[in-house]
Order: structure tokens, then sequence, then C-alpha cells
């Protein structure tokens, strides 16, 4: 033993000791303090921060709702399931990608949820769908009410997620005027991210889908801000998309699972594309009809082939223009005989 253990414990040898423990003590309460990861909170009824029972349930006994988070009852008796709530964020929009919930978020976070047994699958940002949404800078927007800027976020909340159903696999596109994004919902994996042209604006609430692609209109304005064309770009996440030239208001209408009616204005002629085929149709009588990839709902009549009864029928003679009667007809004697025997043989 020393003769002076007193000597190891002077203020100067303490401190590094010091520091170290304070640095333990600071991290294990930064620790025990760690904010759940993009401030999740699920909870069941009544109690807002704890954890649901583990029951586990079927997406399709549940009603979900939005407003101020996910929120899921039973259907059979109404009584709240559990809630799905984010610190500081509200929820604008719901759309189902199979049997998964999508939540659009108002500070721009996109997140997947299983509703059967009330799991965040995933999390997403979107880069520009906050300021998109508020509105912010837009003429008019220092004049909108409270209620009148909640309701734009929702608006544009729910042209902003398009879900596409395809069989075994759902994904879906996030699109804002200026970006637009496709994710894979079995792990929210970015699978293509696309920005218009210089000039060119998407147009999120001009966007359509359908159970095998999501259509976007773009516009594009010259230097003094005047709309002068536009185009639609088609995603899918199976194989390559596609692009078509249209006008500046090009309007899009679902028509079923794969087929989107597209309308351009009062002279040119409405058409048809199918999302499935990523083609359009074809018009009947046209001379590409015969070789058409993709032919109108109930497919071509041919002309040929049509029954006679279709063939329109001639109107009969006028009374006026009718032979005369058998009377006024020259008696049989006046005709000569060999005539008459000729006639006979026949």
């Amino acid at each position: 033993m020393s003769r002076k253990p007193l000597r190891v414990l002077t203020p100067r040898s303490i401190l590094p000791a010091l520091a170290v423990m304070l640095v333990l003590a600071a991290g294990a309460a930064a620790h025990a303090n760690k904010p759940v990861p993009f401030g999740d909170r699920v909870a069941g009824p009544g109690a807002e921060a704890t954890p649901v029972n583990s029951e586990s349930l079927r997406a399709a006994d549940l009603d979900l709702r939005v407003g101020p988070g996910l929120e899921a009852f039973h259907k059979q008796t109404g009584e709240q399931a559990w809630s799905y709530r984010r610190e500081g964020a509200e929820a604008l929009y719901l759309a189902m990608a199979g049997d998964n919930a999508i939540v659009v978020w108002d500070d721009g976070l996109v997140t997947s949820v299983r509703p059967g047994d009330h799991e965040v699958r995933w999390h997403r940002a979107v880069p520009g769908l906050a300021d998109w949404l508020r509105g912010d800078g837009e003429p008019g927007a220092d004049k909108r009410t409270d209620a009148q800027r909640k309701q734009l976020a929702k608006q544009r909340a729910a042209a902003a997620l398009h879900t596409v159903q395809r069989d075994g696999s759902p994904w879906l596109a996030l699109v804002t005027p200026n970006l637009t994004m496709g994710l894979r919902d079995a792990d929210g994996d970015l699978r293509y991210n696309d920005k218009p042209a210089n000039g060119c604006a998407y147009d999120p609430l001009r966007a359509v889908h359908t159970d095998y692609a999501v259509l976007i209109p773009r516009t594009c304005t010259n230097s003094g801000g005047q709309a002068v064309s536009g185009g639609l770009t088609g995603y899918r996440l199976d194989s390559n998309g596609w692009a078509m030239s249209t006008g500046p208001a090009a309007t899009l209408k679902v028509l079923d699972r794969s087929r989107v009616e597209i309308t351009d204005g009062p002279i040119v002629p409405a058409k048809v594309f199918d999302t499935k085929a990523a083609a359009p149709e074809t018009a009947c009588g046209t001379l590409d009809a015969p070789f058409a990839a993709v032919r109108p709902q109930g497919g071509c009549v041919d002309p040929a082939g049509a029954p006679a009864t279709d063939a329109p029928v001639p109107a009969p003679a006028p009374a006026t223009d009718a032979p005369a009667p058998a009377t006024d007809a020259p008696a049989a004697t006046d005709a000569p005989a060999g005539g008459q025997q000729a006639a006979a043989q026949q």
C-alpha cells in the first residue's frame, strides 16, 4: 500500500473520472428521453400514448378515418380499436394499397400502416409536398381563412396520392407540381422519381390512376407565364412508361380498371387509352383498324359480314306507276298465230 493513499484523490486526478461519469449519465438520460421515430404514437381507446393490446384484427372488420391521425373503429360495435398519431402533424388523406392504409400528413410525410395489427410499416418524406399542401406564397394565399387552408391541404393531399391496385403487388405514386415518385408498398422502396422539363409543371389535380398505371398531365408555359402546350406521362412499376403530347387543358376520365378517356378540346376527338396494353384504342373504320393492338370495347363490326336485313330496302313505287289493269291489255286474238303457238310450246 502506498504511504500517501490520499494523493490519488486530488481534484486534478478526479476530473477525468467525473467527466466520464457525466458523459455516461447524459447519454443515459438522452436514451431514456429519446423520442419515438417520426413522432409515432399508436394507442388504444382512451390511452393517448399507451401501446394497444396484441389482438390482431382483419382490415375488413375496421372502419378507418383520418383526423387528427389515423383512427380505427370496429364496424360491428362502432368502438375505437386503436389510434395512430404523430406529434406535431395532422393526417390529411387516406387511401388503401391492397390491405394496407397509406396516409398523407401535413408535414409532407407519407406512412403505411397495416390495420390488422396496427403496425406502422414504413415512412417516406416527399420533397416539396408540405409546401404545396400549404400553398404559401401563392396568389391570394394571405386572404385564405384557416378553414380554407385546411380544405385546400386536404384537397391537394388527395390529389398527390395515387394507389395502383396491381394484382399481388400494389404500389403508389406521389405527385407534386415539381416531382413525381413511385413507391413499392411492400417496403416503401423508391422505384422511380421524375421531374418535369424546364418551363413545365405537373398538374396533380388532373392526374388519375387505374389498376395498372398513373397518368399525370403536365403544362408548359412561356416566359410570360402563358400556357403554350401540354402533355401526358404514364408511369408503371412493372414496365416502361410512356408520354404523349396534348393541349394544355386536356382532361382525363377513368372508364374502368384499365381504360382512360382523354379529351383534348372541342376540335380534337376524344380518344381512349388502355393502360394495361399501354396503347390507344384504334377507331373502327380507319386504315389501322385491322392491325390495331387495342380495339374499342366490343370490337369492330365488319361491314362485309353484316346481315342482309341491315341493307336498305328500296321504297315501293308509287301507285300511279303500277302497270295498267289486265282489262286494258290487248286481246289474245290480236296476237299473231305464231306467237300463240310459241307461247304454248314454252
